[in-house]
């Protein structure tokens, strides 16, 4: 099977979340299993600094409104993956991907637009015509339509996907402040006012339609999860499904992990209380394995549960236990974390920061990783900590609810602690039932944490059910 893949954004390459992550490890998955998979994405600015590709084809243009887009293709590699990008430097050619520290770019509907479909255009230069042209996310939202009123018989026979990671992100803006579309009077129907929403149209136009574990599918075709396209998710709710993320091993696995002081296994996990050390040490907390550690790393958003976690931290300082936070984002809850590490140095720090490196002393250095988001299509942070044998406590949301198995519903089979209602007082709840486990019965604890590090999430799992969708889209 030939498969177009076209996302914005690829790990090893530039990332800026865990889309990065599914682009480089689902086209190296379906390629090792013998498909002939392209990526194409936008040629950044960063990219062009940290990886500068060779120009691939002849130089391209596409026009609109008139004007000629006049672009180059550079290629470059993942793995055994060739990926070629879009070199437009007055769209691409900036600091950020998608903004400028924490404003974005306002004209990223038109930059993105171009891009939809100069990943099209993409294809037809390389004589790459696709069974599967598989889109990602708003940013590639529109290609689905512009196979749609493409005229050339070069997608004839292709079908498109549609895999949606994070259905917030939405890509609404104003039609009018898109030149790139303003021939395009098809889309004049679909607007709300002057509102061009492109993951509506994604919704629309492609023939299948995912997202990124089978929870959060079900989730969006309800009023409370639909993020308001409760109607256009009915309407296609025979070409819905859920396709759980993997995770990179390759990555995330304590037993060769260079980013942690001492690696360890199921069957050996000395390593891990070095691990706490090392962490205690880095957050300047103090050197005691016997006091459980809830750690966290996340962008500092709402979306990640800070509604009910910062109402509840004082409560939770009452405790025997030891809180480290590591992320950055909005200026509000830092202030707040800020706070409650100054009043409580022995028992909470926050790190406002991101490196790998202090993910993963994290992830090898607590006995729980909290992730009690309000919503979470998928999550990978909390596949890592059950591969470090640090014990999830989620909420029962999205991909959370499809990877974690509660203590009280299923002790034999249990990984983790989940709760339902997003408010301070179950978080708490939550929280204080995982301590209580921890205390009260260690040997338990252990045999809970070795069931956590032999469960498996992989892209060679995944792969197989894109592949089934795939040919589900195109008639098999």
């Amino acid at each position: 099977m030939k498969v177009l893949f076209v996302v914005s954004e690829v790990e090893d390459l530039v990332k800026t979340g865990g889309l990065a992550d599914v682009a480089k490890a689902l086209p190296i998955a379906l390629n090792e299993m013998g498909h002939e998979v392209c990526i194409v994405m936008p040629y950044y600015k960063t990219l062009a600094q940290q990886h500068p590709g060779e120009e691939w084809a002849e130089p391209q243009t596409l026009f609109a409104s008139r004007k000629p887009y006049d672009f180059t293709i550079k290629r470059l590699q993942i793995g055994n993956v060739p990926v070629y990008a879009i070199d437009y430097p007055a769209y691409f050619s900036r600091d950020g991907l998608y903004s400028d520290s924490y404003h974005a770019y306002p004209d990223n509907a038109e930059r993105f637009a171009f891009f939809a479909q100069g990943a099209l255009q993409v294809a037809k230069a390389l004589d790459f015509q696709p069974d599967i042209v598989h889109c990602n996310d708003w940013h590639t939202a529109l290609t689905p339509y512009f196979m749609s009123i493409d005229d050339s018989g070069f997608f004839d026979r292709s079908r498109s996907v549609f895999t949606i990671h994070n259905g917030a992100y939405q890509g609404t803006h104003r039609f009018s402040d898109i030149p790139f579309l303003q021939p395009h009077y098809l889309l004049h129907s679909q607007l709300d006012g002057d509102a061009l929403n492109f993951v509506r149209m994604g919704i629309r136009y492609a023939h299948k339609i995912n997202a990124v574990s089978p929870n959060y599918a079900q989730e969006l075709l309800t009023p409370l999860g639909s993020h308001h396209l409760y109607h256009e998710f009915q309407q296609r709710r025979s070409d819905l499904s859920g396709i759980l993320n993997g995770c990179d091993y390759t990555q995330w696995d304590p037993i060769n992990d260079p980013n942690i002081i001492q690696t360890y296994t199921a069957d050996d996990m000395s390593g891990k209380e070095m691990c706490k050390i090392d962490l205690q040490r880095e957050a300047q907390l103090p050197q005691d394995i016997g006091i459980p550690m809830v750690g966290m790393v996340c962008r500092l958003t709402e979306q990640k549960g800070f509604g009910y976690i910062l109402p509840m931290l004082e409560q939770l300082m009452q405790h025997n236990v030891q809180l480290v936070i590591i992320g950055t984002g909005d200026p509000q809850i830092s202030h707040t974390l800020r706070g409650v590490a100054e009043r409580h140095p022995d028992k909470c720090a926050f790190i406002e920061a991101f490196s790998v490196q202090k993910a993963h002393m994290l992830e090898a250095g607590s006995d729980f990783f909290l992730m009690p988001s309000l919503f979470e299509p998928c999550g990978l942070n909390q596949m890592y900590s059950l591969a470090f044998g640090t014990l999830p406590i989620v909420r029962g949301v999205g991909g959370l609810k499809d990877t974690v198995t509660d203590l009280a519903d299923n002790p034999e089979q249990a990984t983790g602690f989940v709760f339902e209602h997003p408010d301070s007082e179950a978080l708490l709840a939550c929280i204080q039932r995982a301590l209580l486990f921890y205390r009260e019965y260690p040997q338990r604890f252990k045999e809970t944490q070795m069931r956590a590090m032999h469960s498996r999430f992989t892209w060679q799992q995944a792969a197989k059910q894109y592949l089934a969708l795939y040919n589900t889209a195109l008639g098999g």
